[in-house]
């Protein structure tokens, strides 16, 4: 179903032109690639299998400062620069292309472009403050206009009957119907801010290679021998494209992109904060869980056994201490080796109009307050009126909620999560507060939803085979539709900015480092002689300090 899908696992290569500061266009042209970088006003030429950069407008880099988009013909190059279109003529020889004259003026935009793509006579163009592609011919005469589906700066390519955008903000790239505009699907990127498109076609495989240029910036420690202390935080540019591999799954409504094999520990080291003892300690630690883009290749104890329990399907690991005393010591756990991808469902709101109800089960189960929710409080029985206003069909209600709740909530972290209500009446939240709120608004309003996650792995660009430890747990949510199952929905990390809009990436969206732990089932849970252990008592946290490293082993292919 897409031009990714077979390439037999032929690995290729990830492209770091290193004179890049940024990337703000990007083409192929028979084996060589093309990058605009509009701060240094360079359009580069760059050998894809080697990453050799090369300078080819020397002589009129000041009119590309600030270029944007970029398409080459066969002896052309098209660019935006603000709210004008341009071209320049190149040269070819022995393989390597030159500038040959000033870049042309050839028709205004109301507004400043982001990205161009030519397909024959025709020009298609991207506009962030438009929210439109607009279509031209070379004339600069408007032919049509398409609605662009994300919120961000937005670049363009063109192949065959389709028309290709990636968004910064989305983090996704956007497949649609040349002819009519529509969405055919969309995927993930496995990186964040996505700023170029092009497609490579590889003649020895005959497929089309999907490659995604990102632009950001990176923090690094500097060494500086003239300060005291010598080694300093600073941030500095960060450029490369890599190849997006996916697979669009049309009877199942959702893409699989880049995936991981990810080696993934959870320890507990026993060091108790005060003397303590405990007769048939039982100590439950969740196991990770299958999903549609979550697989387990392999899971064993470390330090200590365990006997692995199941609940619905669900995995836990439970050890067991006949005589747990505050004077031993002990290491205990589990490591396992996943499959991991980038998942976007492509489900709309007509496909949610005639769904059956939730069964009496589903109703007790996940619409009750069972988790200090204050589901009956004044505050947020208004507040999920509020959220709702008139909306009826499911998905849509959902979608209102989380912005709802991203129009009065801040992200903070707090030593502890409060309810909901003094949450809201606060408008700063963790990822667990703002987990809370999501919950007590849309079990009040009849959906489904449940508590998911547990960890991140460290987003390290292409950092493999190192031990990456993350700083934070991490928890979001699954909401539920009838007949169709559950959707993943991240707690917080959308709401970029006040007032939105905001992007919907992880809105039935979850990216590769997101490691999935047992559902329906807590974490970790202690009981000592068949009584679950009070916190008054003790808690995990005063019993033992607890490791989790990941370490990112290979990317996988969609089979």
């Amino acid at each position: 179903m897409n031009s990714n899908s077979h390439t037999e696992n032929k690995t290729y290569s990830t492209i770091r032109p290193i004179i890049a500061t940024s990337l703000d266009g990007i083409a192929f042209k028979n084996e060589t690639l093309f990058a605009t970088d509009s701060r240094n006003g360079y359009l580069l030429q760059i050998n894809p299998l080697n990453s050799v950069t090369r300078i080819i407008n020397n002589s009129c880099w000041q009119d590309f400062i600030g270029a944007k988009g970029l398409c080459v013909t066969d002896n052309e190059v098209w660019f935006i620069s603000r709210d004008s279109v341009f071209c320049c003529l190149i040269e070819w020889q022995e393989g390597m292309a030159t500038v040959t004259s000033p870049p042309r003026f050839c028709f205004n935009l109301s507004y400043t472009g982001n990205g161009i793509a030519i397909w024959e006579n025709t020009i298609y163009i991207t506009c962030e403050k438009m929210g439109h592609i607009l279509v031209y011919s070379k004339t600069g005469e408007v032919i049509t206009k398409f609605y662009a589906p994300g919120i961000g700066n937005e670049n363009i390519t063109v192949k065959g009957e389709e028309i290709w955008l990636c968004d910064n903000l989305e983090q996704t790239v956007y497949c649609l119907d040349k002819v009519t505009g529509k969405v055919k699907y969309h995927m993930l990127t496995p990186f964040e801010y996505p700023s170029a498109l092009s497609f490579y076609h590889d003649q020895e495989t005959n497929q089309d290679i999907l490659y995604i240029a990102y632009s950001d910036q990176e923090p690094y420690i500097r060494d500086n021998p003239n300060a005291e202390p010598n080694h300093e935080l600073l941030y500095r540019d960060r450029t490369f494209i890599h190849p997006l591999y996916f697979k669009y799954d049309e009877e199942n409504k959702y893409t699989l992109s880049n995936g991981f094999l990810l080696e993934m520990s959870y320890l507990e080291e026993i060091s108790p904060l005060n003397s303590i003892k405990l007769k048939d300690l039982e100590w439950r630690i969740a196991l990770p869980t299958e999903s549609d883009r979550q697989k387990i290749k392999s899971i064993e104890a470390v330090g200590l056994p365990y006997v692995e329990e199941d609940y619905n399907g669900q995995k836990v690991a439970l050890f067991k201490f006949p005589e747990f005393t505050s004077s031993k010591r002990f290491v205990f756990g589990w490591r396992v080796i996943l499959e991991v991808w980038s998942i976007k469902y492509q489900l709309k709101p007509r496909d949610c109009e005639s769904l059956p109800p939730l069964s009496a089960e589903e109703e007790t189960k996940y619409l009750l307050d069972d988790d200090n929710l204050s589901m009956n409080t004044d505050l947020i029985l208004k507040g999920a009126e509020e959220a709702r206003g008139t909306e009826t069909n499911i998905l849509r209600k959902m979608y209102n909620i989380r912005n709802y709740v991203y129009d009065h909530l801040s992200y903070g972290i707090k030593p502890h999560i409060d309810t909901p209500d003094i949450v809201l009446k606060r408008g700063v939240g963790s990822c667990g507060e703002y987990l809370g709120l999501l919950l007590a608004l849309s079990r009040l309003n009849g959906i489904a939803c449940r508590t998911v996650g547990r960890y991140k792995c460290p987003l390290k660009v292409l950092n493999f085979g190192l031990p990456l430890t993350p700083d934070f747990n991490h928890v979001w949510m699954e909401f539920y539709l009838p007949s169709i199952g559950w959707l993943p929905m991240e707690s917080n990390p959308d709401d970029l900015d006040d007032g939105g809009p905001y992007p919907t990436r992880f809105f039935m969206g979850l990216s590769w480092y997101h490691v999935e732990m047992a559902k329906d089932v807590p974490f970790e849970t202690l009981m000592s002689e068949g009584i679950s252990i009070s916190k008054e008592k003790t808690s995990i946290g005063q019993l033992a300090i607890n490791h989790v490293s990941f370490t990112i082993l290979k990317e996988l292919h969609p089979e």
